[in-house]
């Protein structure tokens, strides 16, 4: 008799029954010959782990050089383990990221996590220079239009739809966020991430259960769907520290969570039965919110693994509640989206928080919103708004000046414009300009990501990723909702800048409707086109 196939992972997790997976770390290098690998042993113990439903391959965590998850992954193919391949854009770029979704799909491989990745920190005799030529959003988007099957212009001109993928994809977001002006972007990106094709949800790293639970509260706000995996990261005093000093972006441990660690680390276990017992709990708390799955990271032994799922097992049906409310490390003046239900410690379901619903009627004036903000607000409503005021206008000449002998006019009024914008935004002079949406910063000047689509998840109490300057999509934040747009921010099909426009005017190609602003549904970057 047939026997029944494994179930995917996709099967696995929309099943309603709460599953487990884990986290392999690559590693730089590659074993002594006729020494056997550490990571592959590692990962063929979880795969013989029945209450291990999946195994996630890390792509180059923490920005350094790692053997590719792909590779991990055709070892580990024959234990018929469901597998999940990390995909990141610091160090591909689209046709980069393209290619290696080709070989994944060739591979047999459809789980993927598409991830903007953290900013390179290590290379060969010296850092390494980052791409991030898509960021998270618009690689979903890529990934989504490879499963409806991508429609490419071959060198006669013809159109070609390729086979269709069969990708399931999935995304991250932030919200462990102390300022509104961080979280609230990190939820609207998580909107656009799920529009944009989406179709699980992993956490990045806090200890605070009711930011955990506010995924799920915004989702159901926000009207979207979604499986929603719980993060666990099984701590030591040295990663502990590294999460409280800001050192690997997107990960947080709170001042208070860190004197606790301190306390338990200086025991004879030096804090290992804490740390578990912590996993374990937040384990139980997951399985009783109604989250897909949880997810364990941080274990470099398989026992460590089932000792840890073992403990979360043997838990009272109901002693998650008091785990849920046991496991709140927030930092100070932490901001939460849902007020506090005092009965359980979480969010309130019922209650956006007050006060954020007070601020959205009547904002204040945030040191961002400055005269030239609001001179570019004006100068954008009457000259560059389609259809309005001064725009057909300008349209006409700049069409008339485009197809008749005026390349002497054109040079001037390029000359002109990026004198201006460089002046007044740091302008990179890509002639694919996103100002209008990222409130008049330059992402190309005042994000070290160039994030077209919102912001990544590595920023801390509202500084960048790098700590030299502030997260340019909070600061865009506050001068959007000082003028009520905050909600709307992230509205709309991917982002894909034009590379090719580099150099270009960008006010031409916005009348001429070459740039991404001109376009209203998505499109694929292909020979032929030069908007997506």
């Amino acid at each position: 008799m047939p026997t029944n196939p494994t179930p995917t992972f996709r099967e696995r997790l929309n099943a309603g029954q709460f599953i487990y997976g884990a986290e392999l770390v690559t590693t730089r290098g590659m074993p002594e010959p006729d020494q056997p690998s550490k990571i592959v042993e590692l990962g063929e113990a979880l795969a013989a782990d029945n209450r291990i439903a999946w195994v996630s391959i890390t792509d180059n965590p923490g920005g350094n050089p790692m053997i590719p998850a792909d590779w991990v992954a055709n070892v580990l193919k024959p234990s018929d383990k469901q597998l999940v391949i990390h995909l990141t854009c610091k160090d591909l770029n689209r046709n980069g990221l393209e290619s290696a979704a080709w070989r994944y799909a060739a591979e047999g491989f459809a789980n993927i996590l598409a991830l903007t990745g953290d900013f390179p920190t290590a290379g060969f005799r010296g850092t390494a220079l980052p791409v991030f030529d898509l960021d998270s959003v618009s690689l979903i988007s890529m990934l989504r239009a490879m499963n409806e099957g991508l429609e490419v212009t071959k060198p006669n001109g013809k159109t070609e739809r390729l086979t269709k993928t069969n990708f399931f994809i999935g995304c991250a977001v932030s919200p462990f966020k102390r300022q509104e002006r961080e979280l609230m972007p990190q939820y609207f990106k998580l909107a656009r991430k799920i529009q944009s094709g989406a179709q699980w949800v992993i956490p990045q790293l806090g200890y605070d259960m009711r930011k955990f639970h506010e995924i799920k509260l915004f989702l159901e706000w926000a009207n979207l769907a979604a499986p929603v995996i719980g993060n666990v990261y099984v701590l030591n005093k040295t990663v502990a520290r590294m999460f409280n000093q800001n050192k690997i972006p997107g990960c947080v441990v709170s001042d208070a969570l860190y004197a606790q660690v301190e306390k338990y680390a200086a025991g004879p276990d030096k804090g290992k039965a804490f740390f578990t017992e912590l996993a374990a709990k937040q384990l139980a708390v997951f399985k009783g919110l109604g989250f897909a799955a949880g997810y364990l990271g941080g274990v470099h032994k398989a026992e460590s693994f089932a000792q840890t799922i073992d403990l979360a097992e043997s838990y009272g049906a109901n002693d998650w509640k008091e785990f849920a409310k046991e496991i709140q490390y927030p930092k100070s003046d932490e901001f939460y989206l849902f007020e506090k239900d005092e009965q359980t410690g979480l969010g309130n379901s019922a209650q956006v928080n007050r006060a954020y619903l007070q601020s959205l009627e009547a904002p204040l004036v945030a040191p961002d919103v400055t005269w030239n903000y609001r001179l570019s607000r004006f100068v954008h409503g009457l000259a560059f708004t389609p259809g309005k005021k001064l725009f057909p206008t300008l349209q006409k000449i700049y069409t008339r000046l485009e197809h008749g002998k005026h390349g002497t006019s054109l040079r001037a009024l390029h000359s002109v414009e990026h004198t201006s914008k460089a002046a007044m935004y740091g302008c990179y002079d890509c002639g694919d300009c996103s100002l209008p949406e990222t409130g008049y910063l330059c992402p190309r000047s005042s994000c070290s990501k160039n994030e077209r689509n919102g912001p990544c998840g590595g920023s801390a109490d509202g500084r960048c990723e790098l700590n030299d300057k502030d997260c340019m999509w909070a600061r865009a934040y506050d001068r959007l909702k000082y003028y009520g747009e905050s909600k709307d921010m992230l509205d709309g099909p991917a982002v894909f800048p034009n590379p090719a426009l580099g150099g270009t005017s960008a006010w031409a190609n916005n009348f001429l409707g070459r740039d991404h602003q001109r376009v209203t549904a998505p499109a694929q970057p292909t020979p032929a086109t030069k908007e997506k």
